[in-house]
């Protein structure tokens, strides 16, 4: 980094759990800092899902420098086996982080970054773009804007507000805007909030992971006392078995214990389920929504229907850093490097390898994409795996390169692996190569026996062999 360059403070997009670690890293290693938030406070999306209880435990949903920030100021810690809302790790450990002294006057609410570039040059341009800081365009709430410059760019913006649409497409749906005001994205509060939405009515959920789960879950909750409520559940693949998870083999119990209550709740009949389903087109009378697509080669209507929830996922927002020099993985929108590592096509024990800030590398030098962001449209992130992220980035600008390549990472795992998932109505929980000893930080016997030696877990074994690991894919696990 050029000397210049150092005058300016490295710039932290999104106030988020991930966006704050990477401000109390950097805070910690002395290195200047400047943190945006587009919301009116910081979290802004954590409190948008502040009734969802996390099933990963205190433990895997704080940061070592951020932890010791609140310590100074006399912070009690909540239990570590404990598990919080959004709610609970907003007003236990967000907002308080944000007030120390060391973050308080570093943050901007209400500043939402429209546009990354280099100082007064484009992307076309190589002549000493390295050497020139990055240029921010900061937008305010009043509808004035500034130009903010940096050092490096920590873009930790998050995905939740933009959400994947109703088709399995990945484009929307016809008729998904002109039915805007009935269709609800993520996981609403169907048994706070927004009940009065969804009592007697009938609703269909469309999606696939845990999202889906929790909303079903807390609809067939509210069905409990309005018998005149109907679900349906539509999903686009044909296998339950990644969503029902590990069960007992999951080493977060409460993930484990989702699918399994999920999973019976499909065995109660209690509700409708359509595998298979792509959905094409919304169209709507007075009776209800009706929601065409195809099933296989045959089409296929669903309805009438009151309201939707689409869980599908999220992906990233690509379009402020337009003018920056990023290699993505063509499918999954992370950077290229991480993209072996957690394509959901080859794996899903939810073991990541660990990667820090060379993996979050891209050809425009320091600018970094952490969090869920990192992850472009793969599911199964844990904060865990963020704050590792920016440690190995903070370091990296702080110049302690031993730091930043001494990277640790030791996620749960689910106790399911996609390379041998097992049909519906087969033993759905189990993973492959056998159960893992009870200490073992492993999907599988086999995996376990690899770990053991050394290496990096490609042991889970299947009547078919997964496919062979590139050099940048180091696990078939995840």
């Amino acid at each position: 980094m050029s000397e210049p360059n150092k005058a300016f403070p490295v710039a932290v997009i999104g106030a988020g759990p991930v966006g704050l670690a990477a401000a109390a890293h950097l805070v910690t290693r002395g290195v200047p800092v400047k943190l945006y938030e587009a919301g009116e406070t910081v979290a802004a999306h954590v409190r948008d899902w502040g009734h969802v209880r996390l099933f990963s435990p205190w433990r895997f949903n704080t940061d070592t420098a951020s932890t010791a920030l609140l310590r100074q100021q006399g912070w009690q810690e909540p239990p570590s086996d404990a598990l919080p809302t959004g709610r609970d790790l907003f007003n236990a450990y967000l907002r308080p982080l944000a007030e120390t002294p060391a973050l308080r006057g570093l943050i901007e609410t209400g500043a939402r970054v429209r546009g990354v570039s280099r100082f007064g040059i484009d992307k076309v341009v190589s002549r000493a773009r390295g050497d020139t800081p990055f240029a921010l365009t900061i937008e305010h709430r009043d509808g004035t804007a500034r130009i903010d410059l940096a050092r490096a760019v920590i873009d930790a913006s998050g995905t939740w507000h933009r959400p994947n649409p109703l088709a399995a497409s990945g484009v929307k749906t016809v008729g998904e805007d002109r039915f805007a005001e009935r269709i609800a994205y993520g996981i609403p509060d169907v048994l706070g909030v927004h009940r009065d939405t969804y009592a007697g009515g009938r609703v269909l959920v469309i999606g696939g992971g845990h999202s889906a789960a929790n909303a079903l879950l807390d609809l067939a909750r509210l069905t409990e006392s309005d018998t005149g409520m109907r679900l349906i559940w539509a999903v686009r693949g044909n296998n339950l078995a990644r969503i029902f998870g590990g069960g007992a083999a999951d080493q977060l119990p409460a993930r484990g214990k989702l699918g399994s209550d999920l999973k019976r709740l499909v065995d109660s009949g209690r509700l409708e389920l359509v595998l298979g389903f792509a959905a094409e087109m919304l169209e709507g009378d007075g009776s209800g929504l009706m929601v065409t697509g195809r099933r296989g080669s045959q089409s296929m209507t669903l309805g009438p229907i009151d309201r939707i929830i689409v869980a599908t996922g999220q992906r990233p927002d690509l379009s402020m850093t337009r003018e920056l020099r990023l290699d993505l993985d063509p499918a999954l929108e992370s950077a290229r490097a991480l993209g072996p590592m957690i394509d959901p096509n080859l794996h899903s024990c939810g073991s990541v390898p660990p990667h820090g800030y060379k993996e979050l590398s891209h050809p425009e030098p320091n600018y970094f994409a952490v969090g869920i962001k990192s992850y472009g449209r793969a599911p199964t992130f844990l904060m865990a795996t963020g704050y590792e992220q920016v440690r190995s980035i903070a370091a990296h600008l702080a110049g302690d390169e031993a730091a930043a390549n001494d990277v640790r990472l030791v996620l749960p795992e689910t106790g399911v692996c996609s390379t041998n998932i097992a049909p519906l109505g087969a033993e759905a929980g189990a993973c492959c190569g056998g159960p893992a000893p009870a200490k073992a930080d492993a999907c599988c016997a086999d995996d376990a026996a690899n770990k053991m030696r050394g290496e990096a877990g490609c042991g889970c074994g299947s009547a078919s062999p997964p496919p062979q690991p590139t050099k940048k894919q180091s696990a078939c696990c995840g």
